[in-house]
């Protein structure tokens, strides 16, 4: 009796010393994996270029923002957000060019999510990306809550996008251009020329 009583005290006592072990590892890791990656949080803000390539093409303009947070030293992941609500027309002369901006009746709006890889110093990267999410079609008559919150109707389409980019920082402030092809699927794939740049900012 006194041995068995004697056993589960030590299946207990080995028990509690597995799982102190585990919650230890579990606070510990994290801890670990900062203290290793000097950059952890990046978030930042975009101007948006959309070459909506169909029969006929249209150059969209607006904005966005994103946050990534950083997984290793040289990895992070992203989301972003970007809506374009003007349209942009170049014509070139022989004595020069003009552009003109125009609100366009439909509006797109991108929801992207994937990794970020840096390939540099950290204060100076080129990177590449690839992020999967939807592209909505949204109407004029629509605002950006509107349109976010109708992302499940028959003008949202599955999206991939694969960029490549650069960016360089000057302590918690940077800059960042990156341009990518943006492919949503409507009877196959259609491609789509997308650049952004804007400020970012690291903590």
């Amino acid at each position: 009796m006194n041995s068995r009583v004697a056993a589960d005290r030590r299946k207990l006592l080995m028990r509690r010393l597995a799982v102190f072990t585990m919650l230890a590892f579990l606070l510990a890791a994290p801890a670990a994996l900062l203290a290793q990656t000097e950059k952890r949080v990046e978030v930042g803000a975009f101007a948006d270029y959309y070459r909506f390539d169909r029969t006929n093409v249209i150059n969209f303009v607006g904005i966005g923002g994103r946050a990534g947070f950083y997984v290793s030293p040289h990895t992070s992941v992203e989301g972003e957000l970007a809506y374009d609500f003007e349209r942009n027309r170049t014509d070139f002369f022989n004595n020069g060019a003009s552009t003109t901006f125009t609100r366009t009746r439909t509006r797109p709006l991108h929801g992207l999510f994937g990794p970020k890889f840096d390939f540099g110093t950290g204060k100076a990267n080129l990177f590449a990306t690839g992020k999967v999410g939807f592209i909505n079609f949204a109407s004029s008559s629509q605002t950006v809550g509107q349109a976010f919150g109708n992302v499940d109707n028959g003008a949202t389409r599955f999206a991939v996008y694969p960029g490549v980019g650069v960016e360089g920082f000057w302590g918690p402030i940077g800059l960042r251009a990156e341009v990518g092809d943006e492919i949503y699927f409507l009877g196959g794939a259609r491609n789509n020329l997308r650049v952004t740049f804007g400020p970012h900012f690291r903590f």
